[in-house]
């Protein structure tokens, strides 16, 4: 998935000769702290809530330099490109332009959350494995082929760093709710599966935490 199939233009960008009074307005209604400026549809940079509420309401968002937060993403940028840039410059939408430098939409972070939550089979049936595996022997491959010896298919995987430890925890999601055969032949082959989950007890907990993770977007 690329920035140009999950672009929008349901929010409105500001234009050079809105005020701040008019940007705070716009941001209160779309729930966002940041928003594209743009002009003749060239992106000339974005501007974020601290800005237009640490001055005169009057003031134009020209009076800005905006030049000095030209973040953006290219209209064929992956997802986890995208993601990447929300995080790093702390910021609620990220404009998307296209090869000849058209401002095209953007993409705010809630979007982008949701598409993960409604993909990477998230709400394919199945159960989760948490594998903790030495970073130096580390191989994806070999824990899938004991999977699938199993019968099983891994639809997701995800790998989280641990500070200041020579492991990492490997989060699998697989077709199956019946697990017993496979934690076993994980062990058998001295995997440490470090936790394991249910599919209702695991999707229920992902939806409460996504929830709130709403809420607090929303705020």
């Amino acid at each position: 998935m690329i920035a140009k199939e999950i672009v929008s233009n349901d929010i409105l960008a500001l234009r050079a000769d809105d005020n701040c009074a008019q940007a705070m307005t716009m941001m209160s209604i779309y729930h966002v702290s940041d928003l594209p400026v743009v002009e003749d549809e060239k992106l000339l940079g974005l501007v974020s809530e601290d800005q237009v509420t640490s001055t005169n309401p009057d003031n134009k968002m020209s009076d800005f330099h905006l030049n000095q937060a030209y973040i953006f993403v290219s209209e064929d940028e992956h997802i986890f490109e995208i993601l990447g840039k929300l995080a790093e410059n702390k910021i609620s939408v990220i404009p998307v332009v296209s090869h000849d430098e058209k401002y095209l939409g953007l993409i705010t972070q809630e979007h982008l959350i949701k598409y993960y939550a409604n993909t990477f089979s998230f709400k394919e049936p199945g159960s989760i494995i948490v594998v903790k595996v030495s970073k130096a022997e580390y191989s994806l491959s070999e824990v899938t082929r004991v999977i699938e010896m199993e019968g099983a298919t891994i639809l997701a995987s995800f790998i989280t760093s641990l500070p200041e430890s020579p492991s990492l925890l490997l989060t699998l999601k697989l077709n199956q709710l019946e697990i017993s055969k496979i934690l076993a032949a994980l062990e058998r082959y001295d995997y440490d599966v470090h936790a394991t989950f249910a599919e209702d007890e695991y999707e229920s907990d992902l939806q409460s935490r996504y929830d709130l993770l709403m809420t607090y977007l929303n705020v």
